[in-house]
């Protein structure tokens, strides 16, 4: 008796799933536990299965500056993360790290999150730069964006110094990091006299367009609840006139609010005079493995980081 279409269409994705799994670099195990907890934003359960494979303290042949200030607020701090041997020249990454606009650091205590993301940028070739910023409600818009370009400038100045090229600056955002990166380059009143002073900006994960944006606690702490002014806070349209390089990402199992944002920012750049950019929904990743997953053998998101790099674009 012939199957159903339906039951059909479902053995063959799941033939088609297997056959992927088995080129892919996720491991299987990690790949069966992050589809089990879906479409969610799940951080302990997920950092539970990739911090045995990060690397602790000490790192070998890294040295760490922690803490360093780069503004007045006590937030204002960031890690420099440089090869123990002196050099010169080597781009930049700063990491912005995620939270829901209302939580969040660059590293918790005892986690190797996100130095991970450090460890990666020193071994590939850059200065790591991981910061913190202001949180909501206590800080509400523009305070992370004016901290974005605090931390920029701070960069600017001091990297050379440390090895980095001050031409070459790349700011990645993580979720709500990554609406700040946005904000950043996307609105010009957070830039000093020279411009954003960016090589490019990679966006994972993050809202772009606050229309029609639900009541949610993080964003709407961060953002008001006057929808009267998520036009003029969103940085969609900012993000289409840019000279800023982009590349954005989301996660395959990201909750779909994320997915729908990519898509919308992609379609929008594509149709504008600033054209289509470096976009990609990575598979089998949620919204915190793709982050976590840096520094292990799953390279997907890092080398499409390093292809952006390479070719700016």
């Amino acid at each position: 008796m012939a199957l159903p279409k339906p039951a059909l269409a479902v053995i063959a994705a799941m033939v088609a799933s297997a056959a992927f799994a088995q080129e892919s670099p996720m491991p299987p195990e990690i790949a069966r536990k992050l589809l089990e907890f879906g479409r969610v934003i799940d951080p302990p359960n997920t950092a539970a299965l990739y911090v045995s494979r990060q690397e602790k303290e000490p790192y070998q042949g890294i040295k760490v500056e922690r803490d360093v200030k780069y503004g007045t607020a006590d937030r204002n701090l960031l890690d420099v993360f440089t090869p123990e041997t002196a050099g010169s020249g080597r781009p930049v990454l700063i990491f912005v790290h995620g939270g829901a606009f209302i939580a969040g650091n660059k590293r918790g205590p005892g986690s190797p999150f996100y130095d991970n993301i450090m460890l990666w940028a020193v071994k590939n070739g850059f200065v790591g730069i991981n910061m913190t910023y202001r949180l909501a409600p206590q800080s509400p818009w523009p305070a992370a964006a004016e901290d974005v370009s605090a931390a920029v400038g701070w960069v600017t100045a001091n990297v050379a110094a440390r090895g980095g090229d001050p031409a070459r600056i790349y700011l990645m955002g993580h979720s709500a990091g990554a609406s700040h990166v946005a904000t950043y380059a996307s609105h010009p009143e957070f830039w000093g006299s020279k411009g954003s002073g960016l090589a490019g900006a990679i966006l994972v994960s993050g809202l772009y367009d606050l229309a029609g944006m639900p009541p949610d606690a993080g964003p709407s702490a961060y953002y008001g609840t006057d929808p009267a002014l998520y036009a003029e806070r969103s940085s969609v349209n900012g993000l289409l006139k840019t000279k800023t390089p982009l590349m954005i990402a989301a996660a395959e199992l990201d909750p779909p609010r994320f997915v729908e944002q990519l898509n919308l920012l992609k379609d929008s750049l594509c149709k504008s005079e600033h054209g289509c950019v470096r976009s990609f929904l990575l598979p089998q990743h949620s919204h915190m493995s793709e982050v976590y997953s840096i520094n292990t053998q799953d390279t997907r998101l890092t080398d499409e980081i390093l292809d952006f790099v390479k070719t700016g674009k």
